[in-house]
């Protein structure tokens, strides 16, 4: 059943930054479904830097847990229109 929650069904603008000794990425921003788990951005950084050990943060300030919904995050901690995903291919903050 679809919902008709716009909250529920919106996309969410995600940018990526480089931390540390992390690659920069090609492409920094793209769109994720809201209703989606932020362990789908882990695994699409996992695949793109081609590394199983990463550190997530987002604003540079705390790591989520893989199973926190996109647009919860992004309610609470996005800036300008988009949620900052912090990657590093080594621990950049406690």
């Amino acid at each position: 059943m679809a919902s008709d929650n716009p909250i529920a069904s919106r996309k969410v603008v995600v940018h990526l930054r480089a931390t540390g000794d992390a690659p920069i990425l090609k492409q920094a921003k793209f769109k994720i479904a809201g209703t989606d788990k932020f362990s789908k951005v882990i695994d699409f950084l996992r695949r793109q830097l081609h590394k199983e050990t990463l550190f997530v943060y987002v604003n540079s300030a705390f790591s989520p847990s893989p199973d926190q919904l996109v647009n919860d995050l992004y309610d609470n901690f996005g800036i300008d229109g988009k949620l900052v995903v912090n990657y590093a291919c080594s621990m950049a903050w406690g």
